[in-house]
């Protein structure tokens, strides 16, 4: 009979961490960040607890991560540790073992509850270059002014046709002039949900909307991400209860 693992003891602490994709690591799949920062861990000589059972894994908890191609302000997870740590000391230790663009913003140590739940909502950023100003404008007409604007995606199970109006709390446009072409400045205030709308879901529905052709591919960067006050349409932050508690 195969022997019984030894049973973990369970985290005298929990971290949550604030992390940012920039630059090219943007292009880094959830699964390529997993193993950089599991590989992290042990270069900075985190003391992460470990799950019972044959194959222990270190106790993470991600959640929230952003599409492949996206730049984002505003990732989480939570580790738990085996021993007691200053989150500021794990913060740069974790930064420093990280690559360039894989940047450990800030650190704070969990009061409780579930970092998931708090993440209701995400403000992106969708810059447009190469369409003329005008027809941006009619693009963002034409949506907001859309009861359901149904768009596809190809998931695990196949193609998949969804709304991805409702989800949109806000849409906003404002206006740069580049250098040599203008581009078009979007703000998008996503609820989460089911399915998951991202940026390019509410690309495809704008185009939907107005036809246009784009120029060039559009970029996407996610500024914040958290609780969404129902009132405001804002976008708060998920560790405001963990830093300001006593």
């Amino acid at each position: 009979m195969r022997e019984q693992p030894e049973q973990q003891p369970p985290p005298v602490q929990r971290v949550r961490l604030r992390y940012a994709k920039r630059g090219r690591l943007r292009f880094a799949s959830h699964r390529d960040f997993s193993r950089a920062f599991e590989r992290a861990l042990v270069r900075a000589g985190i003391p992460v607890a470990y799950s019972s059972g044959f194959n222990p894994h270190p106790r993470i908890s991600y959640a929230g991560a952003a599409p492949t191609g996206a730049a984002s302000e505003a990732e989480f997870l939570e580790i738990g540790l085996a021993r007691e740590a200053d989150p500021e000391a794990v913060r740069a230790a974790l930064d420093e073992a990280l690559p360039p663009g894989l940047d450990v913003v800030e650190a704070v140590t969990s009061t409780g509850g579930s970092l998931a739940e708090r993440l209701e909502a995400s403000l992106w950023r969708i810059s447009l270059g190469g369409v003329p100003l005008s027809q941006v404008r009619a693009m963002v007409a034409g949506f907001l002014g859309s009861e359901r604007v149904e768009v596809e995606r190809m998931t695990k199970k196949g193609m998949r046709t969804f709304d991805c109006r409702a989800a949109v709390v806000s849409l906003t446009f404002d206006e740069h002039l580049g250098v040599d072409r203008e581009c078009a400045i979007l703000e998008a205030v996503l609820r989460h949900g089911t399915p998951s709308v991202r940026p390019d879901d509410v690309f495809a529905g704008l185009r939907a909307s107005a036809g246009p052709e784009v120029g060039t591919a559009p970029t996407y960067e996610r500024l914040a991400q958290g609780p969404l006050d129902s009132e405001t349409g804002l976008v708060g932050d998920p560790l405001a209860l963990d830093r300001d508690s006593p």
